[in-house]
């Protein structure tokens, strides 16, 4: 029998796999997506992040091709306002370079993520949990972690509560795009005095930026949903940079303010992990590096478990640990996106870096 199964395959569920696998552990990891993603999501592993996937054998291709030390550009009404070097001994470095490093730290211990692999219902006992799938397989484990990102279906499964709020009236555009022409030495940061702004990152061992914006409303105030063109037409509004033209968009997609915490984090047999125990505001950065450190916690926490017996007094470590620093996280970036958009309406304030 397997000893853990991992439900999703983000920074979270591979940090876990690899942690387990490499403690000796038997563990499968289930993927409802049908194969890889390349969007660079959340950009940026601090230097926890990187402490425990060094303890993985995963961070020394990363901290290669990753980026120390950004410069951010700032520009008001088009005109450039100032430099402002980051600091810090964190690496830039897309989400799915994070995830692809270490799906190969994982193959090199035996496991591989099963794709197509979506989890419809969840039993557990006395002595393990029987996952069943959508094509009709079953899979069986000791243990079981929930690791399928803020739209959780073994949260829902399980009937945690997913306790906070969703503002559908804070929105934001991201999308993975080329802009030839545009250096690439800079985070640039475009603000106008009509408030509003767009923000382009380079992505470390590509040649794409993150680009980040407000979005377009339409005549009845509603955003638009993300395009090339809406981008080139957000870019021109806020840059004023004649000649460069957008291309190539491998990620679209909009974002809204959620702040959510599970209410528990264990349900006997079955654990959650990043984004869906937790979700908050991107300022600062702390999505993808939260859920590793979960990983890390939990890994240890499992494995002790299959070593020895008093399972349930060990089991419940790890919510003790890990729920306290979600909700001090979520206070954190909740606090950090307040001054952020006081920044944006307040376009002379400036802003902060620090986005994922």
């Amino acid at each position: 029998m397997t000893d853990v199964l991992i439900v999703g395959s983000g920074p979270t569920g591979l940090a876990l796999a690899c942690e387990l696998a490499l403690g000796g552990a038997a563990v499968r990891v289930l993927e409802a997506r049908s194969g890889p993603h390349r969007e660079s999501r959340g950009k940026g592993l601090t230097p926890d992040s990187l402490g425990v996937l060094a303890g993985l054998g995963a961070a020394e291709q990363l901290e290669a091709v990753g980026t120390r030390g950004v410069v951010l550009r700032k520009y008001f009404d088009g005109e450039h306002v100032t430099d402002t070097p980051t600091v810090g001994d964190g690496i830039l470095i897309g989400q799915w370079q994070v995830e692809e490093e270490l799906r190969r730290r994982l193959a090199g211990l035996g496991v591989r993520v099963e794709y197509a692999s979506a989890v419809t219902e969840i039993e557990q006992d006395g002595t393990g949990v029987t996952a069943a799938l959508a094509d009709g397989r079953s899979v069986r484990a000791g243990y079981a972690a929930g690791c399928d990102g803020g739209h959780s279906s073994v949260r829902r499964l399980l009937g945690i509560p997913f306790e906070g709020r969703t503002d559908e009236a804070e929105t934001m555009v991201l999308g993975d795009v080329r802009a030839p022409g545009l250096s690439r030495a800079y985070w640039h940061q475009w603000f106008t005095s009509e408030g509003g702004g767009i923000l382009l990152c380079p992505m470390p061992g590509t040649d794409t930026f993150q680009l980040q914006g407000s979005p377009e409303l339409t005549g009845s105030g509603e955003p638009l949903p993300p395009s090339l063109e809406g981008f080139q037409r957000l870019f021109d509004r806020h840059a004023r940079v004649p000649g460069i033209r957008l291309a190539d968009p491998t990620w679209l997609s909009a974002w809204r303010v959620n702040v959510r915490m599970a209410t528990r984090m264990r349900e006997g047999r079955v654990f959650l992990a990043g984004d869906a125990a937790h979700v908050h505001p991107i300022a600062g950065g702390l999505g993808m590096n939260t859920g590793i450190q979960d990983a890390a916690a939990l890994g240890r926490i499992l494995l002790r478990a299959l070593s020895g017996p008093a399972a349930d007094g060990v089991l419940d470590a790890y919510e003790a640990e890990r729920l306290p620093e979600a909700a001090r996280v979520l206070a954190d970036t909740t606090e950090r996106h307040e001054r952020v958009l006081a920044a944006v309406r307040e376009p002379g304030r400036g802003t902060e870096a620090g986005m994922d």
